[in-house]
C-alpha cells in the first residue's frame, strides 16, 4: 500500500517483544536535517514508547543517506547493540543522484543486516519533493521514524 492511502504511525502492536534490556543505534543523516531530525524524534519516541530505556538508545549522526550503511556497520558490529536503524531522506532532485544513492543504500543496509545477522533498518525516506518528505515526518502520513522503530522492534522477535 503507497503512504498516501497509509498512515506510517500505524500499526500493529500484538506480541512484542519485552526491549526493556535491548540497546538500539539510531543512525542518522544530516543532509535533509530539517527531516531527518524529525524521523529521529518519531523513532525516539517510539522506542521509549514500547519500552526501551533512554541509557539503551544511542544516537549517531553521518553526512548524508549515503553514509548510512558504513554508520549502521560500526554499531551493527558491536555485540551490545540488538538492532540499528538507519534514518535519511534522499528527496528526487533534477538529475538521478538519487537513484543511485537509493540503491546504494538500500543494498548496503541489507549487507549489513546479513553480515552481522541483526535488524538493520532502512528508514529512509526517497520522496519527489519536500512536501512529500514532510508528510512522512510526522505530517499527514504519519512519521517513517514512527515505523522504522516498530520494525526494529518486531524483528527483535524473531
Amino acid at each position: 500500500m503507497s503512504t498516501t492511502q497509509k498512515n506510517l504511525s500505524e500499526f500493529a502492536t500484538d506480541n512484542l517483544p519485552d526491549i526493556s534490556a535491548k540497546t538500539f543505534a539510531i543512525v542518522v543523516a544530516e543532509w535533509n536535517h530539517e527531516i531527518t531530525e524529525k524521523l529521529f524524534e518519531g523513532a525516539h519516541r517510539t522506542l521509549l514508547q514500547y519500552g526501551a530505556k533512554p541509557e539503551n538508545i544511542i544516537r549517531a549522526n553521518v553526512p548524508g543517506s549515503y553514509e548510512l550503511s558504513y554508520g549502521s556497520q560500526v554499531f551493527a558490529q558491536r555485540e551490545n547493540v540488538d538492532a540499528v536503524i538507519a534514518l535519511g531522506c534522499v528527496i528526487q532532485g533534477e538529475t538521478k543522484h538519487n537513484d543511485y544513492i537509493n540503491n546504494a543504500v538500500a543494498h548496503g543496509l541489507t549487507q549489513v543486516s546479513l553480515k552481522y545477522d541483526k535488524p538493520v533498518i532502512f528508514g529512509v525516506l526517497t520522496p519527489n519533493d519536500q512536501q512529500q518528505a514532510l508528510d512522512r515526518a510526522g505530517g499527514i502520513h504519519g512519521n517513517k521514524g514512527d515505523e522504522a522503530a516498530i520494525t526494529a522492534i518486531k524483528m527483535l522477535n524473531f
